[in-house]
């Protein structure tokens, strides 16, 4: 058993270590509340502005700006990884980067694939492998958008992407990223941002299509339309991510703060019977020296 003085460090290690992970959940908590607000109150709009997107975009010739909506053959695949710029949130961001190598590795095997870090942990697991962009126009530095996160920040993202879509330099654009449920649900989701996706097919077979009236006219609009629907539906993505990065955190560190005061529990019992042990020696000692100065 150990002595006394190993316990009695122990406890105080790991009772530094409870409080350091109980400061943390509650800071995650305070952001969690901001960064949720956040993301319900994008997301009807969101859906709402993609579903006419699909719809405005499915009637669309190139000539009139449906070079997003263009399906060609897949040969260069651009997956966007979403993670976060900090750990301690369990396998948040672990599930990003295995989701992402999976798809590359599995869906587009036969495929180039480049991979897009938003977050400083993504960008850690692919810029040394043969998916790291290396010397192209693509943004840099994506892990800073984090530190403000805006529509005007993640905009020029968008426009990169669709430049490049555009041009011809990727085939398929694919978002990966956790999204948001609530502070204990993060569900790891794979999205096609480019080409723009036709509305779904119903139950009958038909196409659920809606047909727009258009002021002043559908070039004018759609122009104007499918560029925002994409940034918007990249910015909603890192919003998710974002709050789904503060409640994997507070949930993470409510389990440490948890399992953190078990081993106190385990510790203090363990010093109490060392504690024990030594005075049971010490009061036989005593009455073993008693004995021996009677006899």
């Amino acid at each position: 058993m150990a002595n006394l003085k190993e316990v009695r460090n122990r406890i105080v290690s790991v009772s530094s270590t409870q409080q350091i992970t109980k400061a943390m959940k509650m800071v995650s908590a305070a952001k969690l509340r901001r960064a949720q607000d956040a993301v319900t109150q994008m997301r009807p709009y969101a859906t709402k502005l993609k579903e006419i997107l699909e719809n405005v975009s499915s009637t669309l010739e190139s000539s009139e700006g449906g070079n997003f909506s263009a399906v060609r053959e897949v040969k260069n695949v651009l997956i966007v990884a979403i993670t976060s710029n900090r750990g301690l949130c369990g396998a948040f961001n672990a599930n990003v980067v295995k989701r992402a190598t999976y798809l590359a590795k599995t869906e587009y095997k036969n495929c180039k694939v480049s991979v897009l870090s938003i977050g400083k942990k993504a960008d850690d697991a692919f810029k040394k492998t043969d998916y790291g962009i290396m010397g192209s126009d693509m943004p840099k530095k994506l892990n800073e958008l984090f530190d403000q996160l805006t529509f005007n920040n993640v905009a020029p993202v968008a426009e990169k992407v669709m430049e490049a879509f555009a041009k011809g330099q990727f085939d398929k654009v694919v978002l990966v990223y956790n999204q948001f449920k609530n502070a204990a649900v993060q569900i790891l989701s794979t999205e096609q941002m480019l080409p723009v996706q036709k509305p779904a097919a119903s139950n009958s077979g038909k196409k659920l299509s809606i047909d727009y009236i258009f002021e002043p006219s559908k070039e004018f609009i759609v122009k104007d339309l499918i560029p925002k629907s994409l940034k918007i539906q990249l910015y909603k993505a890192l919003l998710d991510s974002h709050a789904a990065e503060h409640g994997a955190r507070m949930t993470a560190m409510h389990k440490a703060t948890d399992n953190a005061g078990a081993l106190i529990k385990d510790l203090k019992l363990s010093y109490n019977k060392a504690r024990q042990a030594a005075i049971t020696n010490e009061i036989l000692e005593i009455v073993g020296g008693a004995e021996a100065l009677n006899g």
